[in-house]
């Protein structure tokens, strides 16, 4: 799978499962931008500051990331092979982003349907020895849920369009979706793996109505603490020697939402090449 990287904007442009980059390109005068495609059903080009940067985007697709000078920069999203960003289908929208901090935009529907966008500042603090990050956003039409872990609301009452995050100890937990206030689970339980130094970020998108909600996976690795922790976890992730590696998938969450009848985005068929 490809998206036609334009413009010249990015430095390494990817939307594809699989795909390894380093967590720490960022420096003290440029920020990364990862870009999320969460409409169903709506093939987009990305424009960045009047400039095509993102051809024929695919919902699921996740791209990034944008090495960017920090600074303020103009996007509008339109609908695939449109002549400019004059009528855009979101936007336009003005993103600050800062020197130093790892970004990503979802282009979204908001709880009642709506298009919308929304910026989230990824978390690449230092993780302890011996344990993983997991963050959770909520970007679907789609009402509260609480996320259970061994049977235990972890966290609570999440809406779009916000996030949870906690670390975990590195190992597996039996986690569980649930509407809010309840504990019987609508997806899962199934078993999910916590990996050493990762912050796996899960996006729920789509929506609920339509019944096309789905699963977008982003895991940032890299973030392990010195010296070293223990090397832990069957997703493979804590065993790869290299710290600076992105990987979008995990295994038992996955699992979990196919046991609920979603299916992580995939490639689709006859995509324009470059």
């Amino acid at each position: 799978m490809r998206n036609k990287i334009v413009a010249g904007a990015a430095i390494g442009v990817f939307a594809a499962v699989g795909v390894a980059m380093p967590a720490q390109a960022i420096s003290a005068t440029t920020a990364d931008l990862y870009v999320l495609h969460a409409v169903p059903d709506l093939p987009v080009d990305v424009y960045v500051n009047g400039a095509l940067t993102l051809d024929d985007f695919q919902p699921g697709d996740l791209a990034g990331p944008l090495d960017l000078p920090a600074g303020v920069y103009t996007v509008a999203i339109t609908a695939a092979d449109a002549a400019d960003d004059s009528a855009p289908a979101i936007g336009p929208i003005d993103l600050t982003l800062a020197a130093g901090t790892s970004y990503t935009a979802v282009a979204h529907l908001a709880e009642d349907g709506t298009p919308t966008a929304t910026l989230f500042t990824n978390d690449l603090t230092t993780i302890p020895a011996g344990e993983g990050k997991l963050t959770v956003r909520h970007t679907a039409a789609a009402p509260a849920v609480d996320v259970l872990a061994n049977g235990a609301a972890a966290f609570t009452n999440l809406t779009n369009p916000n996030e949870v995050k906690a670390n975990l100890p590195v190992g597996t937990i039996s986690a569980a979706v649930a509407l809010t206030g309840t504990t019987e689970p609508v997806i899962g339980p199934a078993d999910v793996a916590i990996a050493e130094g990762v912050n796996t970020i899960v996006y729920a998108w789509g929506s609920a109505e339509d019944g096309n909600l789905d699963l977008a996976i982003q895991t940032i690795g890299g973030l392990h603490s010195a010296p070293r922790g223990v090397d832990a976890g069957s997703a493979g992730f804590a065993a790869d020697p290299d710290p600076g590696m992105i990987a979008w998938s995990i295994a038992g969450l996955a699992v979990l939402l196919a046991a609920a009848g979603f299916s992580v985005a995939r490639a689709r068929a006859g995509r324009r090449s470059n």
